[in-house]
């Protein structure tokens, strides 16, 4: 019987056209929205690029003065940016601290239109831990970006549905079923090998074209075969999951009209509401203090240290006496009071910076919790960690930011102090920022829980068309 719906099947979606029209629309779509994605990675490869150029330049002609300064020659550098001055190298010559881009950003989007991947951490302004967001379109940020994953996600469903959701219905209304009804076979194991064949073929072609458009775009499988097995996995689960549905659906409704506005309606509650709901819920239980607020309380904050940083400084001094002017002159200038103060105000500026990251914390644990609520949400996660562009990847780059900025101080604080100059050997010992990436949830969890959410609904299947069977209502 296999060998006979395998036959029937590839004629009857081959007279039909189906195969050919799946294949050139996936194709095309897939394909656009990989040259979407893959656009807006080089661009920000380029910015990056440009940046660490400029920076590198700035390096070499600051090593050639330091050269010539320790030589004795005369320089004609403004004072400011004399790089024997330890301070204005922390000001002028800041390390770049960049979010590379990996070999499958370019499949979702993520955060990263929302979020800078890039910044120089300087001795002077606010603590990254403060701004590290970027000017973005809101008009874009509200619509998302057509990336891959949003093809997978929103799309392929709908061609899922358009696809399949007659395959009993039809039958039964063109008088087939009774027919087939009449013969020494099974129904249910007919229909079930029906659409067994029409999942393998969308999901031969599905994961054909994510290949060749993972082709065209340079990526390189013998080193990241890894990632690319997982992307074909959750592709893979994600299409059996909404076969299963339109299965379920056929036994339960099996009437073509009411399959397909069932089939739609189930499609917005899995991919719109449910998202929707969980995301609005964590809004409402953990919301986040008003980044204006906090803001304003900064600047506030500081116009009040600012006239207090004598005492601010001597303060500093006496818990740090090793900070202190041997010559004990006090004669100190502008950054031995802001370098002081800082501390001060970041110290002030803790709690209210811990509540804000404790309720972004709360609401991204509280969408890791509701994540198996909705395949969607389950896929975006997945899809997002797959490309390093997730909630968590920008929160774990913030954070080593931050502290990087507080080591790339701490490296100065002793010339400053010392009333040292910078040199050549300083600058050897200059300390570099390396992203490190957060360890990612289990992929392959999210496919097996994809998996068992597609067992569950054949088992339901099963009970209702033998439920049907009994009543006589699959056929008439």
């Amino acid at each position: 019987m296999f060998r006979y719906n395998f036959k029937y099947e590839l004629k009857s979606l081959l007279r039909s056209r189906w195969l050919l029209l799946l294949s050139l629309i996936l194709l095309v779509v897939v394909l656009f929205a990989g040259y979407n994605g893959k656009e807006k990675v080089s661009e920000r490869i380029q910015e990056l690029e440009k940046v660490v150029l400029e920076a590198n330049d700035k390096d070499a002609a600051m090593v050639k003065v330091l050269d010539s300064l320790e030589r004795g020659l005369q320089v004609s550098v403004s004072p400011r940016m004399m790089p024997n001055m330890p301070m204005n190298v922390a000001y002028n010559y800041p390390r770049v601290a960049a979010i590379p881009a990996e070999p499958l950003t370019f499949i979702a989007t993520g955060q990263s239109d929302l979020f800078t991947h890039f910044i120089k951490p300087s001795a002077y302004g606010d603590s990254f831990t403060l701004d590290y967001s970027e000017l973005a379109n809101p008009i874009q940020l509200l619509f998302g970006s057509f990336d891959l994953s949003f093809v997978i996600i929103y799309i392929l469903p709908l061609i899922i549905i358009a696809f399949s959701y007659n395959i009993l219905s039809e039958e039964k209304e063109y008088g087939s079923l009774k027919l087939l009804a009449s013969q020494p076979i099974s129904i249910y194991q007919w229909i079930l090998q029906k659409t067994a064949l029409r999942f393998f073929w969308l999901t031969l072609i599905t994961l054909v074209v994510i290949t060749i458009t993972l082709l065209l775009f340079g990526f390189d499988f013998s080193a990241n075969f890894f990632q690319f097995f997982q992307l074909l996995s959750l592709v893979f689960a994600y299409i059996l999951f909404w076969f299963t549905i339109v299965l379920l659906v056929n036994l339960v409704v099996n009437n073509s009209a009411k399959n397909a506005v069932s089939l739609l309606a189930i499609w917005v509650f899995v991919i719109l509401i449910i998202p929707a709901v969980v995301g609005q819920l964590a809004n409402s239980f953990y919301p986040i203090p008003s980044r204006t607020k906090m803001i304003t309380e900064v600047r506030e904050l500081k116009e009040e240290l600012s006239s207090k940083q004598d005492k601010i400084l001597d303060n500093f001094l006496r818990d740090h006496p090793e900070y202190a002017s041997k010559e004990g002159n006090g004669n100190y200038s502008f950054w031995h009071k802001y370098i002081a103060s800082q501390e001060l105000v970041e110290e002030e500026l803790k709690p209210l910076i811990n509540s804000y990251e404790d309720q972004l914390t709360k609401q991204q644990d509280w969408v890791r919790l509701w994540q198996y609520s909705s395949p969607a949400i389950l896929m975006q996660q997945s899809f997002n960690n797959l490309a390093h562009t997730s909630t968590s990847h920008y929160q774990s780059y913030r954070n080593q930011v931050a502290l990087f900025s507080k080591e790339w101080r701490n490296f100065f604080k002793p010339l400053l102090y010392g009333n040292k100059n910078f040199t050549s050997n300083d600058y050897q010992k200059i300390p570099s920022f390396t992203y490190e990436p957060p360890t990612n949830s289990s992929i392959l969890l999210k496919v097996v829980v994809l998996l068992i959410f597609s067992v569950i609904f054949i088992f339901i299947g099963k009970q209702v068309f033998v439920k049907k069977i009994k009543k006589g209502t699959i056929i008439s």
